[in-house]
């Protein structure tokens, strides 16, 4: 039969694992909440200054800019992968690490891997311990990322696709969909995917895609703009994908801690059960003790 005291032992013992696991889930909350609300305004924004930047390329006007046009031929793709610096959050890191092992493999067998780079402590170890080369790493990042931090970054990536050192930016992360949906998914941000504005609008055979733009007056005129627009856009494109990952880590975490609580709940009573068994047995072998003693005595 079980130790009585070991038994009490470890049940205290996953009481206490319960208490940390239940305000790790309730923190974890709370962070949800605020990280979703920057999401979303961020969403709004990056809609919106990416319909700009399509509504310029439809107003009749011939501009162009150098994030918007892709590379004659891919010889080398830069990869920035977005992790956690905390574990405890289920399978978050691990997926969006997998997803970025398997995209560099992709970019490997067809062109340069380019420059990897990192945020998030979890992510940077896994990468390393698979031996993949880092040239940049990011630690700053938590729930709250800040959008002048992120503008770095992009701006580095601007000057790198710009320069030509690189023909192609992919970005691996968890993308938020709803509060019960997280899929993690490696996004080409650059050159600007979904925005085609090589193509002259008036050769589409929608009658309102093919309606040009005339309700734009330009100042000062529409490249000017472009210039300033283009990478303002990529840069809330970044930023929302540091949103995402932020809001998704949070409710991986939340998730996990829920189901760690419930399953300490589980073991718990598990161990009540046995320590009752084990108790009750040896108050019964006591009586038994006794009533043998009293016999032997008359």
């Amino acid at each position: 039969m079980a130790n009585i005291r070991q038994l009490d032992k470890r049940r205290k013992s996953v009481r206490n694992i319960r208490k940390i696991t239940r305000t790790m889930e309730l923190i974890a909350t709370a962070r949800f909440k605020k990280a979703m609300d920057r999401a979303a305004a961020a969403t709004d924004y990056t809609k919106r200054i990416t319909q700009i930047v399509q509504d310029l390329a439809s107003s009749g006007a011939s501009v162009s800019h150098p994030l918007l046009v892709a590379h004659e031929s891919v010889k080398a793709v830069d990869i920035l992968v977005l992790t956690a610096n905390r574990g405890l959050c289920g399978g978050y890191n691990g997926s969006v690490v997998r997803v970025a092992a398997q995209r560099r493999n992709e970019i490997q067998q067809q062109a340069d891997a380019g420059q990897t780079s990192v945020s998030g402590k979890r992510g940077i170890a896994a990468m390393r311990f698979a031996g993949v080369p880092i040239e940049k790493t990011y630690t700053q990042f938590d729930d709250q990322p800040s959008f002048d931090e992120v503008a770095k970054i992009a701006d580095d990536l601007i000057y790198r696709y710009i320069s030509g050192q690189v023909d192609r930016v992919d970005v691996a992360y968890t993308k938020f969909i709803s509060s019960s949906k997280q899929t993690p998914v490696v996004e080409t941000l650059l050159p600007f995917a979904g925005l085609d504005v090589s193509a002259p609008a008036t050769e589409s055979t929608d009658a309102s895609a093919s309606k040009v733009r005339d309700d734009y007056e330009f100042l000062p005129d529409a490249s000017a703009i472009l210039q300033e627009v283009v990478p303002a856009s990529f840069r809330a494109r970044l930023f929302k994908c540091f949103l995402d990952a932020a809001v998704s880590e949070q409710i991986a975490r939340m998730v996990a801690m829920k189901s760690a609580t419930e399953n300490a709940g589980d073991i718990i009573k598990s161990l009540s059960r046995t320590y009752n068994r084990a108790r009750q047995s040896k108050i019964t072998q006591e009586i038994m003790e006794i009533i043998g003693g009293v016999e032997a005595l008359g």
